[in-house]
């Protein structure tokens, strides 16, 4: 099948696939750990500004959960599918597991476009994708978080539409919360500060002075925004460039300087949804190219945090042969047939599904901060993210050095079987479930 008809659950059972060959798992368990364990597709009707009645649909794909309650975020996306759902709900499972944490993998979504619609539509749209979901959700059951396209304030929206529908405050069963709502402090910085604790111990592995690093970073949402200024304030390297969608244009964009991207600025300058001001940049002396451009900079180090697919057989071949790192901050940027060319190219790959677990440690914090009714000061958020994302990308290094694989691969093996073991120590793979 040729790659572009490939889509991201095809990818995630490919993976899943070829470690279980590793694995040697036997043919029935395959089979249940490369298909979810529930899904819900789902009708929404809003009411909108102007009168109409709109109808909107939503799903949640829950995958596993072993090793505890599904976890996983709601993207409001124009493109999103259940196949697209139901692939991150599988990397979720394996995230959880790798990064050690007591969740399983879900994950949901609504095709919408959230810049389109206003304030009340966006609020009246959650409280209905929770009134669908009220009976398959809560903090020992499914807990969902934000993700592309939706907010902290959302998910108090629909932390409190769950809690009136059940009659019990339940801050638990959303996390990703605002601060002050029942969020956590470090949340936002997490996903991307994970993503730099990873390059750390990577460079480290590599013996690599990040000092004199150069990053080239795709994407300029929460997850880019968080590891370009980790890579200069953690790091003390130099970020090359960022690049972004444009949702005026319907376009991406690259945005370079030559003396560094100042990623606090630029924060500065874009919207909710992640657009960039073009005008402004440039006023500033950022030169803008075409979005594609950030994957053939000279740079040591490769940060995919967008979609899905990005770095394929077309945009492989344009990595410059400086590059010696590539961090997957986004889910699934990499195909299997690029994972070939990496390969043969002797790239260190950080996988997505331990590369960006920051994000869903630090919401497994706040769920525990949510349970305690106590909260952690951000530093010692940081600290124990530093030290949970430090020991998985350790626990996966071991794995890839002791069976003389490839790092994604290592890391399935970790997370697999862990699953695994959890569901026989449940009884799952004996016929009793």
């Amino acid at each position: 099948m040729p790659e572009h008809q490939i889509n991201a659950f095809q990818i995630a059972q490919r993976q899943f696939d070829n470690v279980a060959e590793m694995l040697n798992l036997e043919p029935g368990v395959r089979e249940v750990l490369r298909w979810p364990a529930r899904e819900f597709t789902f009708r929404i009707p809003v009411r909108m500004d102007d009168g109409d009645l709109e109808v909107f649909t939503g799903f949640r794909v829950q995958h596993n959960d072993a090793r505890g309650p599904n976890k996983g975020g709601i993207r409001f996306h124009p493109d999103e599918t259940i196949d697209t759902v139901r692939a991150l709900a599988m990397w979720m499972t394996w995230k959880c597991a790798v990064v050690d944490i007591p969740l399983g993998g879900g994950k949901g979504g609504i095709i919408v476009d959230p810049s389109r619609l206003s304030p009340d539509e966006k609020e009246h749209l959650c409280r209905g994708w929770v009134g669908q979901m009220v009976k398959n959700l809560g903090p020992r059951q499914d807990i969902p978080a934000p993700d592309v396209g939706t907010t902290p304030q959302m998910m108090g929206w629909m932390m409190d539409e769950y809690s009136k529908l059940t009659g019990t405050y339940s801050p638990g069963v959303f996390t990703g919360k605002p601060v002050g709502g029942g969020g956590s402090l470090g949340r936002t910085e997490a996903t991307g500060f994970g993503v730099i604790y990873n390059v750390r111990e990577a460079m480290k592995h590599l013996k690599m002075d990040p000092t004199k690093c150069v990053a080239a970073i795709e994407g300029f949402g929460n997850v880019a925004q968080y590891a370009s200024i980790g890579f200069v304030e953690i790091l003390g390297g130099k970020v090359a460039c960022v690049s972004c969608w444009d949702r005026n244009d319907k376009k991406s964009y690259t945005y370079s300087h030559k003396n560094g991207v100042d990623a606090r600025f630029l924060h500065s300058i874009v919207d909710q949804y992640g657009t960039i001001d073009r005008k402004k940049a440039q006023a500033a002396g950022y030169l803008v190219e075409d979005g594609g451009a950030w994957i053939s900079k000279e740079a040591d180090v490769l940060i995919p945090a967008a979609i899905e697919g990005h770095v394929n057989t077309e945009t492989v071949q344009k990595i410059s042969s400086r590059v010696r790192i590539i961090a997957e901050g986004a889910n699934g940027p990499t195909t299997p047939e690029a994972d070939e060319v990496l390969k043969k190219n002797n790239i260190f790959i950080i996988p997505d599904f331990l590369c960006n677990s920051g994000g869903v440690t630090t919401s497994y914090f706040e769920g525990v901060q949510n349970d305690m009714n106590f909260y952690w000061s951000k530093p010692e958020v940081l600290q124990r993210l530093d030290e949970k994302v430090t020991a998985a990308f350790h626990d996966v290094l071991q794995m890839a050095e002791k069976e003389k694989v490839y790092m994604r691969d290592a890391a399935y093996m970790v997370a697999i079987q862990r699953v695994v073991t959890a569901m026989l120590m449940r009884g799952w793979l004996q016929g009793d479930w």
